[in-house]
């Protein structure tokens, strides 16, 4: 009796089987063949997901509040909805989402960039230069905020492509954790100083003020410096001059060129003239005595 109730269980099964095979090959007369996209298994669990995500700049290095070094090489996720985001600090932003969709997006909102600063304060962290979002890229600001424990706490998008990220953390509690002056080298904080004292004094404009300490800010790594962009226009600028001086050469050599012609052609004509040399310009003046000339103009010999 208990092999005849195998025999059916086997038998049915094979008859499931069966129709299963027939409804998905049988009607069609071959396989379906379904092209996978290029951003099929980002969320497979075997492959790593540093092979899975291709940044486009690397990581600005850590700097910053020393107390907050220390969050380097550490990652913190959040899961709303059907996406799980992960913000390791001085690296990066991911967005992952959680669903079996074939298609299924992850990718980076952000790599770590620079700090955003008010008021002798560090405000944000900028992650910047993530994945394409229409005709930019994806940035994400990092809000820094008091608490018992290190967590991301909230995700946004306030604006299209632009996140807003909240992490909570213990490290920036204390009233004078997120100064900015202390964080300085000592010459640097001199430079400070220095741009302070000429602001009380007058001797610089609001906007100059600022600009030094966009300067300041850049030499102590705390802002993506610009001054490639400022070499390479000053390269320009050395360029052109160089034309300049080039073609003030040739035109002082043309002028003197013209000047011996004329020298000689009155020298042929015998019409009597001075020549003075001015040594602090270099530059030769040539007098003629006689403005008249006799006759002809000495241009043609008809002799």
């Amino acid at each position: 009796m208990r092999c005849f109730s195998y025999r059916v269980a086997h038998l049915i099964s094979l008859c499931f089987v069966c129709v299963y095979l027939f409804i998905n090959y049988g009607s069609a007369g071959k396989m379906k063949i379904v092209e996978e996209p290029n951003t099929f298994g980002l969320n497979n669990p075997f492959v790593a997901q540093g092979s899975r995500l291709q940044p486009k700049v690397t990581p600005a290095p850590v700097s910053g509040p020393v107390h907050l070094h220390q969050l380097a090489g550490k990652c913190f996720s959040l899961t709303e909805s059907t996406y799980k985001y992960e913000f390791c600090p001085f690296h990066n932003v991911t967005q992952h989402e959680q669903t079996f969709r074939w298609n299924a997006y992850s990718g980076i909102l952000g790599i770590w960039q620079e700090w955003e600063m008010a008021n002798n304060t560090f405000t944000s962290m900028w992650m910047r230069d993530g994945d394409t979002c229409g005709n930019r890229n994806r940035e994400t600001k990092v809000i820094l905020v008091c608490s018992t424990r290190s967590k991301l706490a909230q995700v946004s998008e306030p604006s299209t492509c632009v996140y807003s990220l909240t992490f909570e953390t213990p490290l920036v509690c204390h009233p004078h954790s997120l100064l900015v002056y202390p964080t300085l080298k000592e010459e640097l904080q001199k430079e400070w100083d220095e741009a302070e004292q000429a602001r009380y004094e007058g001797l610089i404009t609001e906007q100059g003020y600022n600009n030094l300490l966009k300067d300041i800010f850049e030499d102590a790594g705390l802002l993506k410096s610009r001054k490639v962009k400022v070499k390479v226009q000053e390269a320009a600028a050395d360029s052109a001059r160089q034309n300049s001086l080039e073609k003030c050469k040739a035109d002082y050599q043309k002028l003197r060129e013209e000047t011996e012609r004329l020298r000689a052609l009155l020298t042929q004509h015998n019409i009597p003239f001075t020549s003075e040399t001015n040594d602090a310009k270099g530059t030769v003046s040539v007098t003629v005595k006689d403005q008249h000339l006799r006759g002809d103009n000495g241009l043609i010999d008809v002799q």
